[in-house]
Order: C-alpha cells, then sequence, then structure tokens
C-alpha cells in the first residue's frame, strides 16, 4: 500500500504530454473519398487544372507528349472496361506531366455506326414509322441527336474518375469538320488508285442488310447440320487417243465424288470441286448397308455404288453413311489399271454433274443445273476432316472464291443470296427461301434453306448421309446475329502492291507494350484480305465520290473533290445525300454519266482516320502521337484501321507505340453480365467507396493480362488504400510546423538517415524506369511495400521516440524532419499520377495555399542520396533485428513482458562483421526496448535463435531502473536530475528547453 507521502507524490507529479512532440494533423484518418472527390473535382474545373498545366509547361519550353484517345461509342453509359481504359490513360498523361512533359490528350467520340442507327429505328417503330418512311435527313438528324446526348453523359462519367484532358474541345467523328476530313482521307485513297470496286464474297449481315469487315466479326459456337454429297462423274477422257491407246472405258464409270459441307444452303451455288494435289484419294465399292430396320429410315447409300474419297478419310465417310465398302483401286496407281493416267492430271481430267440436276436438267444456271462442275486444284484442300474434297460455291467463300478466279472469270460467280438472306427469284428450285431470318422473333436464326436443299439432294439421290457438328461459326459483332459469306459489288482498299508492306515496316519500328502486341498485330496485317470499307447502311460518312458509267472508274478530279469537301463542312454528310449532283460536279460534268454511290463508309475508317484531325492542323501537338492506348482487342480494329490509313496516307505509322491492356472479369475470371449478376460498375464502386479505389485496383492490376474485380478485391484494394493513406497522414502529422530552418544537410545526417534516403534515390530510379515503360504495378507495389515495410514498420517506429521526445533543435530528430519532408514531397509525387486525389487532398493540407500538386515536375534525387556502405549497414542490421524482435515476441507471448520498453535484451552477435555495423548506433533505439546490450561472442545455450540465422542469439532481460514518465523508457538514470526527478536525462533536457520557450 503506498504511503501518504507517496500520494501526495502523485498528486503533484506534473502531466509531460503537452511537452512530447506528437504528431498533429487535420488531415483525415479516413478518406470520405465519395463525396471529397467530387469537391476535388469542381476545383480543378474551376482551375482549368489540365490546360493551366499545359501553359506552364509550355512556358518553360517543356518537351511535348502526345496521347491520341481512341474514341468510345457513344451509346450508354461506362462499364468497367471503359473505366480501366481511361484511368491507363489518366496515369499516362499525370505522369509524363510528372516527369516535366508538356501533355495532349484529347478526349474523343466514335458516333456513326449500326447500334445508334438501330436505337434510332426502335424509336420511330414505336411512333409507328418505318425507317423506309423516315426522310433521310430526319433520321441521320435523330442520330445525331442520340450520340450528342450520350457524349455529354459519358464525358461526365469519365471526368468523374479523375482524367485530366481537354474535355471541353473532345472531337467526335459525326462533327461536320470531321466527315469532311474523313472524306478528304478517303479521297485520298480514291485518287492515289489504292481504291478499287470488286465483286467478292464479303461477311455479310443479312439482319443488318450490311457488308462487315473482319474486325467487326467474333466467333461463337453453333450448331450447324452436316452433309455428305454425291457428285456423279463423267470422265471426257473417254474416246480420246493418248499415245496411241484409244480410251473406250474408265475406272470412274457409275463413280461419284463425294464432298461434306457444313452449309446444305451453299448447294445451289456450287460451281466446282477442289481437290488436294498432295492428298492420296482412291475409288471404293459399297458393298453392305445398314438396313431399313436397323436405321429406321431407307438408307441412302446403295450396294454398288462406287465413291472417291481421300484414302485417310474412308473410313470415317463410310461409317456417317452406314456402310461397308471395299477399294477398288487408288487413284494414284496407273500401272495397275493398266491405262494411260498420269496421277498428277487425273483428277483434274474429271467433270462431276451438280448432284441437283436430275431435278432441274437445264444447263442455264439461272433455269437449272445442268452445267459442268470441273475439278480444280486447291492449296487450302486437305484431309483433316471431311471427305479430301471441298464443295466450291465462289460467291459464298475466300478460298472458294480465290481458286474459282484462278481458273475462270469473276463475271462466271454466280448471285444466289439476296441482301435480306434469302435465294434470289431466279435460283432455281428454292426462289425465296430464307438461309437467315431477319424478321420477327426468329430474327437471326436459319431459315429452312438447309432444310429444303437437303429434302430435295434425297430426292435427286445425291445425299448420302447428314449429320449435325458444334463448331466456331462468325457472328456480328454488334447484332451478335450468323454472318454468311455472300457475292455482292463493295468498295475495298488494296493491300498488296504497297499498304500491306508499308504496314508491317511500321509495325517493326513500333514500341509495344507489352512486347508480344507487335506479333499479333503483324501476323493479322501479313494475312489479312483488302479492305472492304463501305457499307449499306445510313448514319456514316459517305463515300463521297462519282463512278464513271462508262468505264466502272471513279472520278478523280481534284476540283469535285473540293466542292463535296466544303459541303460537307458546313452541312454534315447530309449535303452529298441532300444536295443536287450539279452542287459537287460543277458545269464540267453530266450527272447522267456518272453513278453517285450513297454507301458509308466503315466506321473502322471514321475511327482509323482520327489522327489526320486531331493531330494535325492544331496547335501544340504532333504526328505521330507519342502512344495509342486500348484494348488488346484493338489489333483487330482500331490500332490496325488507324495504321493502314496513315500508311496509305502518309507513309507511316499514326503512332510511335502502342499500349493494350486486357478485359475486365469478375473474381471467379468470369465474363460480367447482367443476367449472372456479376457486373461491377464504375459508378457503384465511386458511388461505395470512391474512385480512388478504382484507381488504385488498376494500378495494383497486371493490365498485360485479363483483370479480375469483385467485392473482395475491391475490399483488398480498400485495405492498401488505408495503409498508404495512414503513411500519408502519418508524414503530415509529423511535419507539424515544420521549415526549412530546421534541414539539416545530407553530411550530418545519422546512419539511419542516410540509408532510409538511399533508398530512395534507389525508389525515385526504379519508379522513374516503371513511368517510363508505363508499369503502373512497378510503381505503386514497391512504393506501398516501402511504405509499409521500410517507413511504417522500420523508419517511422525507430524513430518515433526521437521525434516525440528529442528537443526540437536535436541534429537527429532535425535531420529525422529533414527526411520525412523528403519522404512526403517523394511519396505524393510518385503516387500522384495513381492517388490523384489523395495526394492532391494531403498537398492542400501541407501547403494550403501552394498550387496543385500536379504541377510538380520530379526532379531528380542527389547522386550523393546513393550510398552503398549504409545499406550493407543496415542490411546486416536489419538481420540482427530480426533475431531480436523474434525474442521480444516470445516474451510477450510468455507474458514476461508486456511492451518492448520493459526489455532489455542482450544480444550476442558471433560475426564480427554484423557487430562493426552498430557501431555508433543505439542499439536500444533500434529494437525499440529501454536498454540493450551487444556481445560480439556466442550466447549461451538457453538464448532465443531463429533457424537460419546460425550468428545471432537473444537473451531477454528485464530493463533495470525506473519508468521515465515522459518517454516510457525504463532507465537507471531516471531520478538523478533534481530538476525533474521523474524524467531521463534526455527528456529532463527536453523540457527545460520546452519550459524556456514557454516561458
Amino acid at each position: 500500500m503506498a504511503s501518504d507521502t507517496d500520494t501526495t507524490t502523485e498528486q503533484t507529479a506534473r502531466d509531460y504530454r503537452e511537452t512530447v512532440f506528437l504528431p498533429e494533423t487535420d488531415f483525415p484518418m479516413r478518406g470520405g473519398l465519395p463525396k471529397a472527390e467530387p469537391e476535388m473535382l469542381k476545383k480543378w474545373a474551376e482551375a482549368d487544372l489540365y490546360n493551366e498545366v499545359r501553359k506552364a509547361r509550355q512556358g518553360k519550353g517543356a518537351p511535348l507528349f502526345v496521347m491520341h484517345d481512341g474514341p468510345p461509342y457513344a451509346n450508354g453509359n461506362i462499364h468497367i472496361g471503359h473505366a480501366l481504359n481511361k484511368l491507363l490513360k489518366d496515369f499516362v498523361v499525370r505522369s509524363k506531366f510528372l516527369m516535366g512533359y508538356d501533355v495532349d490528350y484529347v478526349p474523343g467520340w466514335d458516333c456513326h455506326g449500326l447500334p445508334i442507327e438501330w436505337k434510332i429505328e426502335e424509336e420511330f417503330r414505336a411512333k409507328g414509322r418505318k425507317k423506309g418512311d423516315v426522310p433521310a435527313a430526319e433520321f441521320r438528324k435523330a442520330c445525331r441527336e442520340y450520340a450528342a446526348k450520350w457524349i455529354d453523359i459519358q464525358r461526365d462519367e469519365f471526368k468523374r474518375l479523375g482524367g485530366l484532358g481537354d474535355w471541353d474541345n473532345r472531337y467526335a467523328t459525326m462533327d461536320f469538320d470531321t466527315e469532311a476530313k474523313v472524306t478528304e482521307e478517303f479521297h485520298k485513297f480514291m485518287m492515289s488508285g489504292q481504291l478499287y470496286r470488286g465483286s467478292k464474297p464479303v461477311m455479310w449481315s443479312p439482319v443488318e442488310r450490311t457488308a462487315l469487315a473482319d474486325a467487326e466479326v467474333e466467333y461463337a459456337d453453333h450448331v450447324s447440320p452436316t452433309v455428305w454429297v454425291k457428285f456423279p462423274v463423267s470422265d471426257p477422257s473417254v474416246g480420246e487417243t493418248v499415245d496411241g491407246h484409244t480410251i473406250t472405258s474408265s475406272p470412274f464409270d457409275n463413280a461419284s465424288i463425294v464432298i461434306w459441307t457444313t452449309t446444305p444452303w451453299t448447294i445451289p451455288a456450287n460451281r466446282a470441286i477442289s481437290y488436294g494435289p498432295d492428298i492420296n484419294y482412291a475409288l471404293y465399292e459399297i458393298t453392305a448397308v445398314k438396313s431399313v430396320e436397323e436405321l429406321g429410315f431407307e438408307p441412302w447409300a446403295k450396294i454398288g455404288e462406287r465413291l472417291i474419297v481421300a484414302e485417310a478419310l474412308a473410313e470415317s465417310v463410310f461409317k456417317a453413311a452406314n456402310a461397308e465398302y471395299r477399294l477398288v483401286q487408288k487413284i494414284d496407281d496407273g500401272k495397275e489399271t493398266k491405262e494411260p493416267y498420269n496421277r498428277n492430271t487425273q483428277l483434274s481430267r474429271l467433270v462431276c454433274e451438280h448432284p441437283l440436276r436430275a431435278l432441274a436438267p437445264d444447263p442455264d444456271d439461272k433455269k437449272g443445273y445442268g452445267f459442268p462442275v470441273p475439278l480444280i486444284a486447291g492449296g487450302h484442300v486437305t484431309a483433316d476432316a471431311g471427305t479430301g474434297f471441298v464443295h466450291t460455291a465462289p460467291g459464298h467463300g475466300v478460298e472458294d472464291y480465290m481458286v474459282w478466279i484462278g481458273r475462270y472469270s469473276i463475271a462466271s460467280i454466280p448471285d444466289t443470296v439476296d441482301p435480306d438472306g434469302a435465294y434470289y427469284s431466279h435460283v432455281p428450285l428454292f426462289a425465296g427461301l430464307k438461309v437467315l431470318e431477319t424478321e420477327g422473333k426468329k430474327a437471326g436464326k436459319f431459315g429452312d434453306a438447309n432444310k429444303i436443299v437437303m429434302e430435295k439432294l434425297i430426292e435427286a439421290g445425291n445425299l448420302l448421309a447428314r449429320g449435325r457438328v458444334e463448331h466456331s461459326y462468325p457472328h456480328s459483332w454488334r447484332s451478335k446475329a450468323p454472318v454468311i459469306f455472300r457475292n455482292t459489288p463493295q468498295w475495298f482498299i488494296r493491300m498488296d502492291g504497297g499498304l500491306r508492306d508499308t504496314a508491317l515496316t511500321a509495325i517493326d519500328q513500333t514500341a509495344f507494350y507489352p512486347a508480344q502486341g507487335k506479333n499479333r498485330i503483324r501476323s493479322m496485317v501479313e494475312t489479312r484480305p483488302d479492305w472492304l470499307i463501305s457499307r449499306q447502311r445510313n448514319w456514316g460518312t459517305p463515300l463521297a465520290m462519282y463512278v464513271s458509267k462508262s468505264t466502272g472508274e471513279p472520278l478523280r478530279d481534284e476540283a469535285v473533290n473540293k466542292r463535296i469537301i466544303d459541303r460537307i463542312r458546313d452541312g454534315g454528310a447530309d449535303a452529298w445525300f441532300t444536295l443536287p449532283d450539279a452542287e459537287f460536279l460543277g458545269n464540267g460534268y453530266n450527272p447522267d454519266d456518272y453513278e453517285k454511290i450513297t454507301d458509308i463508309l466503315d466506321v473502322w475508317f471514321d475511327s482509323g482516320s482520327t489522327h489526320a484531325f486531331t493531330l494535325e492542323g492544331r496547335e501544340n501537338t504532333r504526328s505521330p502521337a507519342d502512344l495509342y492506348l486500348e484494348g488488346s482487342d484493338q489489333h483487330r480494329g482500331w490500332f490496325q484501321s488507324s495504321l493502314l490509313e496513315s500508311c496509305g496516307t502518309r507513309g507511316h505509322a499514326p503512332f510511335k507505340g502502342v499500349l493494350t491492356h486486357g478485359f475486365v472479369l469478375d473474381e471467379q475470371g468470369e465474363k460480367m453480365s447482367k443476367s449472372k449478376g456479376n457486373v461491377v460498375s464504375p459508378q457503384d464502386v465511386a458511388k461505395e467507396s470512391g474512385v480512388e479505389i478504382l484507381r488504385l485496383w488498376v494500378a495494383l492490376s497486371d493490365y498485360s493480362e485479363d483483370l479480375r474485380i469483385g467485392k473482395q478485391i475491391l475490399q483488398t484494394t480498400v485495405d492498401a488504400y488505408r495503409k498508404l493513406r495512414n503513411s500519408i497522414r502519418y508524414l503530415l502529422g509529423a511535419l507539424n510546423g515544420y521549415t526549412e530552418a530546421e534541414q539539416v544537410a545530407y553530411k550530418d545526417m545519422p546512419s539511419l538517415e542516410r540509408y532510409i534516403l538511399h533508398r530512395v534515390h534507389a525508389l525515385d530510379a526504379q519508379v522513374r524506369d516503371a513511368y517510363g515503360v508505363y508499369d503502373f504495378a512497378g510503381v505503386i507495389r514497391p512504393v506501398a511495400d516501402f511504405a509499409s515495410q521500410t517507413l511504417s514498420a522500420l523508419y517511422f517506429d525507430i524513430r518515433k521516440d526521437c521525434l516525440y521526445c528529442d528537443r526540437p533543435d536535436s541534429v537527429k530528430r532535425r535531420a529525422t524532419r529533414t527526411v520525412l519532408n523528403i519522404l512526403f514531397e517523394r511519396l505524393t509525387a510518385w503516387l500522384g499520377p495513381i492517388m490523384s486525389f489523395t495526394t492532391e487532398e494531403a498537398w492542400s493540407y501541407r501547403y494550403p495555399d501552394a498550387s496543385e500538386n500536379v504541377f510538380r515536375t520530379l526532379n531528380p534525387v542527389p547522386a550523393e542520396w546513393h550510398n552503398e556502405a549504409e545499406a550493407a549497414r543496415w542490411e546486416k542490421i536489419e538481420h540482427v533485428l530480426d533475431v531480436v524482435t523474434g525474442a521480444l515476441e516470445e516474451k510477450r507471448r510468455e507474458k514476461v513482458i508486456g511492451a518492448a520498453l520493459e526489455a532489455a535484451p542482450h544480444v550476442y552477435i558471433d560475426n564480427d562483421v554484423l557487430m562493426a555495423a552498430f557501431d555508433g548506433i543505439d542499439a536500444a533505439e533500434v529494437f525499440r526496448t529501454s536498454q540493450a546490450v551487444l556481445s560480439n561472442s556466442m550466447g549461451p545455450e538457453h538464448a532465443f535463435r531463429l533457424e537460419d540465422v546460425k550468428d545471432v542469439s537473444v537473451v531477454v532481460l528485464l530493463a533495470h531502473g525506473q519508468k521515465c514518465q515522459r518517454s516510457w523508457r525504463i532507465l537507471p538514470e531516471v531520478g538523478t536530475d533534481p530538476r525533474y526527478p521523474d524524467l531521463s536525462h534526455r527528456d529532463a533536457d527536453a523540457v527545460a528547453y520546452w519550459d524556456k520557450l514557454h516561458g
């Protein structure tokens, strides 16, 4: 029990809390981001921050960096993929500002195209008006207004993400000036002869009633009917005399060639059969078939039938036909047959009958199928599946088309299917049948054509077998409906003859992030067909040109081109459709002699031309851009169309670098969909957690792969954010009242401060390098690790006692605050491009009257901070510290001690180099204990050790002495200063200093 005297002493003991220099700041621990961010955005907008930064940089002659924005489509609210894209772009803009650049970034929008056109069609239908009843000018005006509405909505949503850019001067592909410029770019291809009209099979969407480019097509699993079809053979060599030998019979008498296809509807368009010159074929005879009882239907294969197929596929063919068979002869075995046939020419001599000839024998292909079907060698034929023969319909396949025109003329390609996906009226037996449905509930589904064609083949006796197969089938990117190859006149830009080679050279000269993007786009350009640029729709920039009716060639007249461009610039693309031809042609040409082209340009040509009006003709920018940044799907889209457009008109790429990112999936790696309920919207994250969390999530992710997001991932990001925010908050509090007068020169700093600055030197270089190659995870992860491990767990903890309790004028405390100031400056700079809201907030608390943090340039750190000796010393000290920490934790678990300040560890270091590292170092301060003893010897057997550290052991003793009532350290000296008998010498000196200052 305490005595009366003791009680009196406790009651009169001084409260030293006011003398302790605790961190003090109004910077809140919780960010309150959903409310704070909009206020910050308002402040930036009022300050016209982006343009002011540019002016400041231009005034200093800063180097220019140009990032060109790939235009999102002006249709609907932004989604998480948009957010990823725009945040990465903002990281680039802000990091380049940080590195001292003047950054040009103009956001833009893609406005033309089918999705908007469909939406407007729906709106008119809801009012009882069909598209055909709406004047074109009214329809296009509605499209324009719809796109303008969504541009404004999306712009606000993008700005909410914190992105810097010239938002007030955005570009849009529907602006009159833009449509005029796109038309001018189109004219460059026309005038240079790279443009031509060709009738060839193209991807055609009956639902959308337009041709599609490769970039507008995606593939999805689809179940198709399959048929094995017999083409009866006739051998025209019978009756010929070869080497004095008259051929009187053929081994192919009563034989048929068998083809296999997944598109029975193309059989009416068949004009040839392709075979592989290097495939071994054979003639087989059916020896048995399954019975009606076994099959449940009358078998289509007949005993005695002779069929020609590839040897490697015979077994699968006859299995499908439910038949047994025998080999009659190998077709390349001329000796066995004693006939003067040569294996390389034998098949090419054969001619087949069309399998529907018996039902419509007229040889006129618009009245019947009585025409001959030749065999043509084709390099595209393989023996991997099917029969080794390819049914060739030159109007419905690229390879079919190429092999056909290699022998015959383009004029002989039949037109079989109309724009609405139905057989033309001239197609024998099938006129009007739908290949694909385009109206009603069945729109986008296959019609009756496949079924009826198969029935007619059975009727003609030439269906051998049928089945079903699931395979990858082309669909429209936008409507998701199946597409077909369809022969139709279209306008193309020629790839061969210069453009392909120029583009490939440009690719090799471009930097790609990640590097594998180069191989992806290069392989696409190497093999892509000519660029199909015409579309049969309304909402877009027209192929504004005239074609001579006599020659079929475009009218190439610069004066006419100028009038077209001037009128479009004044009145938009509508002018092309509404003004009379004489307005464009002038007095020199008779409109009756020319065809006016009313197709519109592929929207990829629109967006591929954006460099022409965004990077050219504006002040304070340049072309080519330093960087294009979009999703990896744009290797076949915007990256490629921009590359081809620029290479075709300027001879080089419009970019120096290309960055691609992946797609955003849910936490399980599944694609997001409303039906699954796994959609994460940026708007919701902004409301619940703040955009800063999205920004940090993007930076922590590897954007070169597909990214994942969900509640758990966002919570992990929130936790990471709080740690970083708390580090910044601690720095602000610890620097309260700091002035330049406190600064300590590097040469006068203690060892620990020199070590921390060495780490800053190394990390600064790492951050610069990472920002230089757009590796944002390579910035945020090492910076976050540095903040949590080196700063919070080491430096802040070690120097806490000094910071709180040393005299303000002590060199060590001043050095600590000098380094803390450097750390604040560097952390807010390094994190600024990523954690823009938080670092701006912190900057405003530290410097309420200063300009925004984004105005700063990250200046180089002094070279003297690079100090390998201090780095080596502290690596050794931390080696020992790990063991001491382990020993203290053990004693804390055993309840021998509570706080570390109750301990006085005796540390045995059986290593001269490790021992030397502690020269001049206060070991107790490093261990965060009240006292510490170091011995250069091996510790006792009972000492604490770590398994992987053999030369350090620790015996934890209790600190002896009294507890300092200010610092709580337990020291023998407490009680020896008569002025302050309850304080240590250091604390007594600090309080005396405080008392003197406060009178």
